[in-house]
């Protein structure tokens, strides 16, 4: 099993190389599970599919009685309650974290996907997380169990500062990721593609890829309309796919 958590500044473009990774690698591996950890939960739309419920659909977690549970303990009970909030898609199964309802606990929306994340991956061979924008699921441990972390940021300076900040975090807290990469996006010019080689550099994380300015994705953001939906005539598709790849190859 492969896990990759899609991370970094809000705005920067985490759901859109999300959305295009579980694309590409859902069409070359039908045990994909994606996540969107972001409570804004915006990867549905991106990816043109519809879901029902979310984790942050908790208000039930804290009122259920005994007599609901039966036989269950709360905790085969809530396991179930969990599945069924995931959606099986064409070619991925998804599931959304959300907001929780009322004064429902985000805090314990992130203990159960923790703990949910660590039981669901044995299941797939791709887990793919778009995170919540900023750094406080580093410190509260939600993406621990993923293999490779991703960093979407583009040329402003609080894109640059967070993914700086990502690369400090996972060092002062020890998490064990294989290897922290760096995609670009919305890189508009030849400066603007060697300031970011060289941020690549300093701060020692690998360049995955550069991802160009693309009307394409503006014009179907909008519109309302899934990120998935670009062709082989836009240049972000074709480069993320090569991103794809990368994961598939292993």
């Amino acid at each position: 099993m492969t896990a990759i958590a899609v991370t970094g500044k809000g705005g920067t473009g985490k759901t859109l190389v999300s959305a295009l990774l579980i694309h590409f690698i859902s069409k070359k591996s039908r045990k994909v599970l994606a996540v969107d950890a972001d409570p804004d939960s915006n990867l549905s739309d991106a990816l043109g599919v519809e879901v029902e419920r979310t984790l942050g659909d908790v208000r039930e977690i804290f009122q259920v009685s005994r007599d609901e549970m039966g036989t269950m303990n709360k905790e085969q009970w809530l396991e179930g309650k969990i599945y069924e909030t995931i959606c099986e898609c064409n070619g991925f199964d998804l599931l959304v974290m959300g907001r929780p309802e009322g004064e429902g606990c985000y805090c314990f929306a992130n203990s159960l996907l923790r703990g949910i994340l660590r039981k669901l991956t044995r299941h797939y061979e791709f887990v793919i997380i778009d995170s919540e924008a900023g750094l406080e699921h580093f410190s509260r441990k939600t993406i621990d169990s993923a293999d490779y972390v991703i960093v979407v940021t583009d040329m402003s300076k609080k894109g640059l500062a967070t993914a700086s900040r990502i690369k400090q975090l996972v060092k002062e807290l020890k998490l064990n990721f294989k290897d922290i990469m760096l995609i670009a996006n919305r890189i508009s010019s030849e400066e603007a593609e060697k300031r970011i080689r060289e941020f690549s550099e300093r701060e020692k994380m690998k360049l995955l890829e550069v991802l160009p300015y693309d009307e394409r994705v503006v014009e179907l953001d909008l519109k309302g309309l899934p990120v998935v939906n670009l062709d082989e005539s836009s240049e972000v598709y074709r480069r993320m796919r090569k991103v794809a790849e990368v994961f598939l190859k292993g």
